[in-house]
C-alpha cells in the first residue's frame, strides 16, 4: 500500500461550526487546532495545509475553570521602559471576548509559515451569529 501525501490544492476543505458555550478554554483549543491543522483527516500531511476552516461562535460565554478568570492576567509590552501592561482575563472577555479564544489556538499551532496560514481559517464571533452561512457549515460535535 502506498502512502497518501495530500497536496494542498487537492483538499476538500469543510465548514464547521463550533458553540463554545460552557466548553472549557483549553478543551476547546485543542479540538479547534486538531481540525485546523487537519489531523482529525485520514490524508494528515504534516508538510501541507489540509485543515478544515472552523467558525467559533458564543466565544463570549467560554468556561475558565479554577479562579483563572481573576487570577490570570494578559500581559502587553509597548518596548518603551516601564511599558509593561497588564489585564486579567475578566475585563479581557468583556472588552474582547473572541481574543481569548484566538490566542489559545494560536498557542497550539506551529510557529511558522503554515501555521499562520492555518490561523487563518478560524472566524470567532462574540455573538450565536455568522455571515458565513452561504459555506454551509456542520455544527462540530465533540
Amino acid at each position: 500500500m502506498r502512502t497518501v501525501s495530500a497536496k494542498a490544492n487537492e483538499v476538500d476543505r469543510h465548514w464547521y461550526v463550533i458553540d463554545a458555550t460552557d466548553i472549557s478554554l483549553g478543551r476547546l483549543a485543542s479540538r479547534v487546532a486538531t481540525v485546523l491543522r487537519g489531523k482529525h483527516r485520514p490524508d494528515f500531511t504534516t508538510h501541507a495545509d489540509n485543515g478544515d476552516f472552523v467558525v467559533v461562535v458564543n466565544a463570549d460565554k467560554v468556561k475558565l475553570t479554577g479562579n483563572k478568570l481573576t487570577d490570570k492576567k494578559w500581559y502587553h509590552h509597548s518596548g518603551y521602559p516601564g511599558g509593561l501592561k497588564a489585564e486579567s482575563y475578566a475585563s479581557l472577555q468583556e472588552r474582547k471576548p473572541g481574543f481569548i479564544i484566538e490566542k489559545a489556538i494560536k498557542g497550539m499551532l506551529p510557529k511558522t509559515s503554515l501555521g499562520r496560514q492555518q490561523f487563518r481559517k478560524l472566524k470567532v464571533y462574540a455573538g450565536p451569529t455568522h455571515p458565513h452561512s452561504a459555506q454551509k457549515p456542520e455544527a462540530f460535535k465533540f
